[in-house]
């Protein structure tokens, strides 16, 4: 079979090595815990669960559904954008129905991007960004995102010759991977570089409403004349723990969701009508559940940071989503000591170099598995690395 090389641009799996040792560990009968994955283990609300059923109910919901999203659907994303961060969007044009937010940042090139064309991306950063400019024949620009720099790009610093030919920036806050946040004059700045140099700012805000104590995260469309360059993109996923569901959504400079939304009519055919429902439920209905849940990720979050800080490891603060980035303690490469991590422990967390060069000497722990597992995990830590 012929394999296109858009593929192998793309690189081989960077976790094999890993995902074969946890094979062989579960083989001679050790129990691994999976601190890898950002994927909550907290019910979906059950008033969301009611809302899905009742639309699978509907008629409506057994035949294709509008390609952008009901309107219904849009104008909860909109009033929930007006009361979440005071930003007026027209439901019919300046937001889309997304397959999840991964589903539409991965289009995103397509949709805006001729080959040879430059993305900047983000290192590290979330690999679809990266992985994504390559299958549309695009050629990833990769901005170093250095700790000294809160993990925020040096946008000044990128060459004049790959500006030339920028078309797109992507950037996320809070962020996956480091757990780094943004403040509004940043996100002004960066509305002003991509307005200069005439490139699209893609925001990927997935993480908005998992923060603690106190902090709120800005959108970049509160950022001023954001909208004649910007679009964000927000999922459900994480904030309502529906990651299966698929549902997100793209809001933002009308131009640019048009066309993405163009692109999709030309690939799939739609959210599920009664997936849409559910989400309408979940962006109008209580945010008790939510804040119940932030409870228990900022304990978690807590428990973790205590019990690594114990042992030496340089935790820093942590105001949003449920990520620990954690410099590699020993200063090795951060795969060779997860693969350490794993052997000695049970306990599989993910090399920082799968999110980009920038990323070798950290590893990503999650906290989004059931608290008696995650207390084994930190015992297991303890005992192994507490010993110097």
């Amino acid at each position: 079979m012929h394999v296109a090389q858009r593929l192998e641009r793309i690189g081989a799996y960077l976790f094999a090595d890993l995902d074969r040792k946890q094979e062989e560990l579960q083989k001679r009968g050790v129990d691994v815990i999976n601190l890898s994955v950002g994927d909550p283990d907290l019910p979906t609300p059950p008033h969301i669960i009611d809302a899905l059923m009742e639309g699978a109910s509907d008629a409506r919901s057994h035949r294709y559904p509008p390609y952008s999203g009901t309107l219904e659907y849009k104008t909860a994303v909109a009033d929930w954008f007006r009361r979440r961060f005071d930003v007026a969007l027209e439901p019919a044009t300046e937001v889309l129905a997304l397959i999840g937010s991964k589903e539409g940042l991965a289009h995103l090139p397509w949709a805006t991007m001729n080959p040879g064309d430059v993305a900047l991306v983000p290192d590290p950063g979330y690999p679809v960004y990266r992985s994504a400019t390559i299958m549309a024949d695009g050629v990833p620009y990769m901005m170093p995102m250095a700790r000294t720099r809160g993990f925020q790009p040096d946008l000044a610093a990128i060459p004049q010759d790959v500006l030339k030919k920028a078309k797109v920036m992507f950037l996320n806050y809070p962020n996956n991977p480091t757990a780094a946040t943004a403040t509004l004059e940043f996100f002004n700045e960066a509305v002003s570089f991509a307005r200069r140099h005439r490139i699209l700012l893609a925001h990927d805000n997935s993480y908005s409403e998992i923060t603690y104590d106190g902090y709120r995260a800005p959108s970049i469309l509160q950022a001023d004349d954001a909208k004649d360059v910007a679009i964000e993109f927000h999922s459900l996923s994480k904030t309502y723990c529906m990651t299966g569901w698929r549902v997100g959504f793209v809001a933002g400079n009308a131009g640019a969701v048009g066309t993405l939304g163009k692109v999709k009519t030309n690939i799939d055919s739609g959210v599920f009508r009664a997936v849409q429902q559910a989400g309408i439920a979940a962006l109008t209905g209580s945010q008790d559940p939510v804040r119940d849940r932030l409870r228990v990720f900022q304990g978690r979050r807590d428990r973790v940071t205590k019990a690594l800080r114990s042992i030496g490891w340089d935790i820093p603060e942590i105001k949003a989503t449920f990520y620990v980035w954690i410099p590699v303690p020993d200063g090795t490469d951060g795969a060779q000591f997860a693969a350490k991590v794993l052997e000695r422990t049970g306990v599989l967390v993910t090399p920082g170099a799968g999110y980009g060069k920038e990323g070798e000497k950290y590893m990503r722990l999650s906290t989004t598995i059931a608290d008696k597992r995650l207390d084994e995990a930190l015992g297991r830590l303890v005992d192994a690395f507490g010993k110097g």
